[in-house]
């Protein structure tokens, strides 16, 4: 019988809320506590990879963005057109043309297809690569099984003491820790790296909190720290514990190195203008920062693509599609400019496709499609992917795939081989119940460069 594992379902900045504030309660030393203590069988990253996933929230549609059908009947193919990219006979939808000049430089799998034809069903089997085995709801918050994300954290580490997942601005509604626990939850950096007083909240002290109150504070804690202990250290006394996180905690805090990756300031305006100057832009930058400073997996949760009408016009995708085509394409150059497109894996993708056919109502056309799990598009860039590369095909109107139809779980299990982490292990549960991080660790081998 499955245990649904209800006590995880807790508010994430319960536990991810850092900074001084988050010190008198022990919000950030006790998080690097229980990393700390969950990587004390010697977890270590056998490959210095990380990755950077683009959750498209809703599920974007194959049609509009990497696998248009310029051949098919005018219901089926819609109103963009397909256009030539850099690499010989691969085709994109209209707006993805600055995708479309780098195509040498990335890899799109047309053939990922599944069975879960809803939201939360779908969010979860593509975030975790486990199918949820229970009914879900369209609209479900689902928390089954550990996201990419999570498993990575608790098989990885990071330098500085930097959170080993990222989130912005929140996190997937299955991209959660589940019974692993809060302690692999994302961090969440929900405030807005556009904006020109953009500042992580719990990272920095509060405003009002001055250098020489900081320290202040830091130098009573170290007053405290010399009053005699209850136990040596040497006997594994807690409070001595306590104390290393707490210490952790300011080194955090005071870290030149670790505020320096959330200063999206220190861009050049130059990069930050070819990202795009809107929210989106600036938190694929932010996460290519992060990757810098040595986080291996960071999510952008970017949702809107849920098209169920409107498609073709500017509250559509005609208006999301181009500052979407622009940042991705930013990111993907500027890892390669920089020389870190080969140590870092960029994902977009969403939960399914969209339906072949436009949809209608009372007989009339919405200019929209609906869900549709048969098929979808995945872009690949970077850790080693083939470069000008399609993988897989979906039929003349692309309602399934006829050339190498994949999993989820083979989609997952690249991933985790991407970063170093083999698909096939078990994880157990706080109640000792052995899981498969992926029930077939089978990848993808085309992008197994």
């Amino acid at each position: 019988m499955y245990e649904s594992p209800l006590f995880h379902r807790v508010n994430r900045r319960d536990y991810l809320r850092l900074g001084v504030s988050a010190l008198a309660g022990g919000g950030l030393a006790n998080l690097l506590r229980l990393r700390a203590e969950a990587s004390e069988g010697g977890v270590v990253a056998p490959r210095q990879t990380s990755c950077i996933l683009i959750w498209m929230d809703g599920g974007p549609s194959h049609f509009e963005t990497f696998d248009p059908k310029p051949e098919a009947a005018a219901e089926i193919r819609g109103e963009f057109q397909a256009i030539a990219t850099k690499t010989p006979g691969m085709l994109f939808s209209q707006h993805m043309q600055k995708l479309a000049a780098i195509s040498d430089k990335l890899c799109v799998v047309r053939s990922i297809c599944h069975n879960q034809n809803n939201h939360g069903a779908g969010n979860h089997y593509m975030m975790t690569g486990s199918p949820t085995r229970i009914p879900v709801a369209c609209g479900a918050f689902v928390s089954f099984h550990p996201s990419l994300g999570s498993v990575t954290a608790h098989e990885r580490t990071t330098p500085r003491g930097l959170p080993a997942y990222f989130s912005m601005p929140g996190m997937a509604r299955s991209g959660g820790p589940n019974f692993l626990g809060p302690k692999y939850a994302p961090f969440v950096v929900g405030d807005d790296p556009n904006l020109a007083e953009f500042r992580v909240r719990d990272v920095r002290p509060p405003a009002d909190i001055t250098d020489a109150r900081f320290n202040s504070r830091r130098e009573l804690r170290a007053l405290v720290d010399r009053l005699p202990r209850l136990a040596d250290k040497s006997s594994g006394d807690p409070v001595s514990a306590i104390d290393s996180y707490y210490q952790q905690s300011y080194d955090l805090i005071g870290s030149s190195e670790a505020q320096q990756a959330f200063d999206i300031g220190q861009e050049p305006d130059a990069v930050r203008d070819a990202y795009g100057r809107n929210s989106l832009g600036q938190r694929m930058l932010l996460a290519r920062r992060l990757v810098d400073a040595g986080v291996p997996f960071v999510t952008i949760n970017e949702g809107g693509w849920d098209s169920h009408a409107a498609i073709f016009t500017k509250d559509g995708l005609a208006g999301k599609l181009p500052p979407f085509d622009q940042a991705l394409a930013a990111l993907i150059q500027d890892l390669h400019d920089r020389g870190t497109l080969d140590s870092t894996l960029v994902v977009a993708l969403g939960e399914f496709g969209r339906t072949p056919k436009i949809s209608t109502l009372d007989g009339q056309s919405t200019s929209g499609r609906d869900h549709w799990s048969n098929a979808m598009s995945v872009l690949f860039a970077g850790c080693g992917t083939p470069k000008g590369a399609v993988i897989g095909a979906t039929d003349n109107n692309g309602y399934a795939p006829i050339e190498r139809p994949l999993s989820p779980e083979n989609f997952a299990s690249t991933i985790y081989l991407k970063l170093g982490i083999d698909p096939n292990q078990i994880l157990y549960t706080a109640q000792g119940r052995p899981t498969h991080i992926v029930s077939d660790g089978t990848p993808i081998k085309e992008l197994m460069g």
